[in-house]
């Protein structure tokens, strides 16, 4: 496990990439913003979380299967991040963020991607 990443992982490489092609320009993990957000549109008072499907819990997703073995440590931990994510987003909504939450799994049509990020950016 010390070898999960918490920055700079695949899947965010691979959007931030593509945010870039689109011609967007960004700070990365917002350090004062809650839940220090992976991308930061300032001016736009906009952020993107990119979360991998089992680490936050993405519900009703093949690659979120919870592990087989010490599920009494692992339930809770995952059920928590969950949750911490939920609050992250609310208190960013307070102070009048807008939030986007791009999954692991999502990333596989990066056409759909690219539209869906080009709207929220707009």
């Amino acid at each position: 496990m010390g070898l999960i990443r918490s920055r700079d992982t695949k899947p965010e490489l691979f959007v931030r990439s593509l945010v870039h092609g689109m011609g967007y320009r960004y700070r990365l993990h917002g350090e004062n913003l809650p839940g220090r957000p992976d991308l930061v549109f300032r001016g736009r008072m906009r952020v993107i979380f990119v979360h991998g499907c089992l680490w936050h819990l993405h519900r009703n997703c093949p690659r979120c299967r919870p592990p087989k073995s010490r599920r009494s440590y692992w339930m809770p931990k995952l059920l928590r991040n969950a949750e911490r994510d939920k609050q992250v987003r609310r208190k960013l909504r307070s102070l009048g963020w807008r939030s986007l939450v791009i999954w692991e799994c999502e990333l596989r049509d990066g056409i759909k991607l690219a539209k869906r990020i080009r709207q929220f950016l707009s």
